[in-house]
């Protein structure tokens, strides 16, 4: 991440921080509870947005003997902490709007309007400037949700406000509330999901195993079989992969490698590949034990002795050609210099 996209969080966190004020001491003065739950919002705008640029100054860090791979993963909490803080939001929306339609307060619709009018401007402000620039980051996704939805709120709050204004039924404010509410909880699902599928090292979609099978078989010349491949992120745009290949020839799997690192690069943007070879030759029966147990069946020929998958600490490790005790081999050379990741 740039440091002018940290400039650009920071001075969105800057203006939703100061108009959060501005907008928590509308809804007291108006009795708004559509100003309230749009100061309530903004405040977790402001909790994201700092989470965001916390995300930015951690992944910078380099890694350690403990931490092989940094703090890249504090941009996927990150994004997993404002999901959850959308949710929690969403629950107060709805209790408030549930007492108010039992009993509905007086509400000042002029300086609601007004209120929900600077409002609105200042979230278009924000969202401009978070929507220039790189977006593909989690806690980055995050933030602009948590702005979309304030933004949504604005206008809620200023129909609201018409509606009061014009004919006094102040049920409207509540009901619009749960509206935006609901808008709220979708973005938020989606989130939570995103981030929880990352910190549980799923697949990337366009980068399943399967995909990734296909794509080498047909790709890959002097390629015989792939088998046990995992492919994980390590935070959005940051993917790892383990797999097993087994060349026509022995004599060609250095070459061999070589091309499969380059496909799973340039194809699906693979920054780091882990590659063990199956040699022809070999007659061990170890499988992966993190393999379906059908596909454990169908490779049980296939050898993983001194093969980590769980966090790949490569220490000490040499990546020109060598074998481990169990047919493994790294026969790429990989640009470790990216931030926050360590051999």
């Amino acid at each position: 991440m740039t440091s002018a996209n940290e400039r650009k969080v920071l001075l969105s966190f800057f203006l939703i921080f100061g108009f959060m004020v501005v907008e928590a001491v509308g809804g007291v003065l108006s009795g708004s509870l559509a100003l309230l739950a749009d100061a309530g919002h903004m405040l977790t705008d402001a909790a994201a947005l700092a989470l965001a640029y916390a995300a930015f100054r951690f992944g910078r860090r380099a890694a350690d003997s403990k931490r092989t791979f940094g703090y890249l993963r504090f941009e996927v909490i990150a994004g997993f902490l404002n999901a959850v803080t959308l949710f929690a939001i969403v629950a107060w929306i709805a209790y408030e709007a549930w007492e108010r339609l039992q009993a509905p307060p007086v509400i000042l619709a002029g300086p609601m309007m007004i209120v929900a009018v600077l409002g609105l401007l200042v979230n278009v402000l924000v969202l401009w400037i978070m929507t220039r620039g790189e977006t593909d980051h989690v806690n980055v996704k995050g933030a602009i949700l948590h702005v979309m939805g304030d933004l949504l709120g604005s206008v809620g709050a200023i129909v609201a406000a018409i509606v009061i204004y014009l004919t006094g039924w102040t049920p409207i404010d509540p009901i619009l509330s749960v509206l935006v509410a609901a808008l709220i909880l979708r973005s938020a699902w989606k989130l939570l999901a995103k981030s929880i599928h990352i910190l549980l090292e799923g697949a990337p979609e366009d980068a399943s195993p399967e995909k990734v099978e296909q794509g080498l078989m047909g790709a890959v010349p002097g390629l015989a079989a792939v088998s046990h491949v995992h492919v994980w992120q390590l935070t959005s745009g940051r993917t790892m992969a383990t797999l097993h290949v087994r060349p026509n020839v022995d004599e060609e799997a250095r070459a061999v490698v070589k091309r499969v690192e380059a496909v799973l690069r340039e194809q699906f943007s693979i920054e780091h590949a882990t590659v063990g070879i199956d040699w022809n030759s070999g007659t061990d029966e170890n499988v992966c034990s993190l393999q379906p147990t059908s596909e454990r069946q169908d490779h049980s020929g296939h050898d993983h002795s001194g093969h980590d998958h769980s966090g790949h600490d490569h220490s000490g490790h040499d990546h020109g050609n060598h074998k481990h005790g169990g047919g493994h081999s790294h026969g790429h050379d990989h640009d470790h210099s990216a931030p926050g990741h360590r051999h």
